[in-house]
């Protein structure tokens, strides 16, 4: 028998690749064939992917109110969807899985219509609008959290938590323990804003650095992910303090400086809340505000309830308050190991071997079907 072949779509940003990722990696390992169906932008960064194919299908998202726009948007995915279905006539693919956000609606609109199985991964605590309006079609929901709002009433696909897939840097990194904070000792902070990063923390972190006493700066070790267009200000401002600090638009070896942290400052995305679970880190988190599905505060939520971190919204995320809550941190080292601690329980480190099972059971039960 023949290996299966598993199409992956993901799109946009490396929250969505990221996992299919993972995923890609265990079905190998499992002896499945992979393929990824994905959008110009992350065709660009998708080179290293592990599959036998990559193929780009055009897509758009529809944003606003303008009719105009809509219709545009709605246009590009229907031709998106028409190059797809040869594509996938063309590939044979047991299954088909998508990981959310609107590059996967044409390649499983495709798949549906050709009567082939179809898996959605719902990485948030919101299901997003993309993947409500694929809900439907789906013959099973994977979901990252193990509650998720917004999945329409009725559906009649099988809903699994399977958790959200990690990266093996992230697993690599998560085999180090907590560096336990002693006195004397330098207090290693990580800012990041998620893929996109975020102006809020070069706006709101370095002051909040000035507003702590020169004793508690001396201590300090910043790692800060910053905007190219605000990264000379971010690092002139912790030189002007005499800070020590790293300041970049972009680590490669974020998952090994997360380990490193004595505390970690970020959005809370997904693929970042999953991570600082795995890996085990407290943090202060500050969910995009102004999302319509408010997914980020949802995904906070989940390591705020538990202790593993502060949840700020952004009209609280100001020099003050941050300070304060450094300067609470930095005096309660017992408080960080335990919010590390609390982290790490919430964390499925076998997502990507999760989800590939149901996948490949939903490709065995497709062959099982036809013979």
């Amino acid at each position: 028998m023949n290996a299966p072949l598993i199409l992956l779509t993901a799109g946009g940003t490396g929250g969505h690749l990221f996992p299919a990722e993972a995923l890609a990696n265990a079905l190998k390992a499992s002896g499945a064939r992979v393929a990824l169906a994905t959008d110009k932008r992350a065709n660009a960064y998708a080179g290293s992917f592990p599959a036998d194919e990559i193929i780009e299908i055009p897509s758009a998202t529809p944003s606003g109110r303008s009719v105009p726009q809509i219709v545009k948007a709605a246009l590009v995915l229907a031709q998106g969807t028409l190059k797809a279905m040869p594509a996938i006539r063309r590939l044979k693919p047991a299954v088909v899985v998508g990981f959310g956000g609107y590059p996967t609606v044409p390649p499983v609109v495709a798949a549906s219509l050709l009567g082939i199985p179809t898996v959605i991964h719902e990485a948030n605590g919101v299901m997003g609008r993309a993947n409500r309006l694929l809900a439907r079609r789906a013959s099973l929901i994977a979901t990252g959290f193990e509650s998720v709002k917004g999945i329409p009433a009725g559906i009649p696909a099988k809903t699994e938590q399977t958790g959200n897939p990690i990266r093996p840097a992230v697993l690599e990194a998560a085999r180090q323990p907590y560096p336990a904070f002693r006195e004397g000792a330098k207090f290693r902070l990580l800012v990041t804003g998620g893929s996109q990063g975020a102006r809020v923390m070069s706006d709101v972190v370095p002051p909040a650095i000035e507003l702590l006493s020169p004793e508690l700066r001396s201590r300090l070790s910043v790692c800060q992910q910053a905007r190219g267009e605000d990264l000379e200000r971010v690092k002139a401002h912790y030189e002007r303090l005499g800070v020590d600090f790293e300041a970049q638009p972009f680590f490669k070896d974020l998952p090994q400086r997360l380990a490193q942290a004595h505390l970690v400052i970020s959005r809370s995305g997904a693929s970042t809340v999953a991570e600082l679970a795995v890996i085990g880190r407290p943090s202060i988190l500050v969910p995009l505000p102004g999302a319509i599905d408010q997914d980020q505060a949802a995904n906070a939520k989940t390591l705020g309830d538990i202790g593993a971190a502060v949840v700020l919204p952004q009209s609280e995320f100001t020099p003050e308050r941050l300070a304060a809550e450094i300067r609470a941190l930095m005096g309660e080292p017992d408080r960080l190991t335990r919010a590390a601690a609390a982290a790490h329980s919430a964390s499925i480190t076998d997502a990507a071997e999760r989800l590939a099972r149901a996948v490949l059971q939903l490709a065995s039960n497709k062959n099982g079907q036809k013979s």
